[in-house]
């Protein structure tokens, strides 16, 4: 497909598109999300695509709260290897580069990605003249701080406009380079500086974070934290149906991708859900 914009907006149908994680890190929170050859991501994304997911996203170093950043190399050689493989084996499915760095997404989308997931919003100079240059569609997600100080003592007035004046202000800077707004994808950072109740607001929010009508939102919820504090879950494996009851709310709310662990969990209820309706 040369066109990735039908698939970064929800389905006809209501109901958001699911995205696949694949995590080529040690380290990720949800062990069950890492894979560490290109042989068993292939397989993953494989299964993946069976079950629903029309996205797949990958990424070479964990966002964790806590987590050390990964030396550029490294990153590099994670992730490069695993896309050019699933490009060839799954010519039809989306790939997102989830990085911070617009050097490993610049070499990923000659690659094959289609997508850039920027947890950084443009924190690197160089991501704005990619993005551009690629024309494709980029996330930018909303965190306050970095991943190893991120959730020292959050705070916020309005968590809800406070998010969306800072999505504003990254988005803004690809507008006036000429991006058009249906190709920016909007994500709150659930988890990312965020308290529990920070989180709970901006779920409710739904769409009131995106700045522009016509782009897109992701919400990236899967096997979080934020089900220990809700529900007394420590373990992520014990965290899948408090993700699929806030991933229930996602079509109410307006929500055009959601990045899941569990793809066919997430599709199933989907499918119950198109059903009753």
């Amino acid at each position: 497909m040369a066109d990735w914009r039908p698939i970064i907006n929800r389905r006809s149908d209501g109901f958001p598109r699911i995205m696949g994680i694949l995590n080529i890190t040690p380290d990720s929170f949800h062990a069950d999300s890492r894979v560490d050859s290109v042989e068993d991501a292939l397989s993953r994304a494989r299964q993946m695509v069976e079950e629903g997911a029309e996205w797949l996203d990958i990424g070479g170093e964990s966002t964790r709260p806590g987590a050390a950043s990964v030396d550029h190399d490294e990153e590099m050689s994670r992730v490069l290897p695993v896309i050019e493989a699933i490009r060839v084996a799954l010519p039809d499915v989306g790939i997102s580069i989830d990085t911070r760095r617009a050097s490993v997404a610049r070499v990923a989308l000659g690659l094959g990605a289609n997508l850039v997931n920027d947890v950084s919003a443009l924190s690197d100079p160089g991501m704005l003249e990619l993005i551009t240059e690629a024309a494709c569609p980029v996330c930018l997600m909303h965190m306050r701080g970095l991943p190893e100080n991120m959730q020292s003592d959050p705070k916020y007035g309005d968590v809800v406009s406070e998010v969306r004046h800072s999505l504003e202000q990254s988005a803004q800077t690809l507008l006036d380079a000429g991006v058009g707004p249906e190709m920016i994808i909007a994500d709150p950072g659930i988890g990312f500086g965020k308290l529990l109740e920070h989180n709970e607001t901006l779920l409710a929010a739904g769409r009131e974070i995106v700045p522009r009508q016509e782009m897109p939102l992701m919400w990236g919820v899967s096997r979080k934290r934020m089900f220990a504090d809700l529900l007394g879950r420590t373990d992520s494996n014990e965290r899948l149906a408090g993700s699929l009851g806030i991933a229930a709310m996602a079509p109410s709310k307006g929500v055009d991708i959601i990045r899941v662990h569990d793809v066919r969990e997430h599709a199933d209820l989907y499918a119950a859900m198109r059903a009753v309706n």
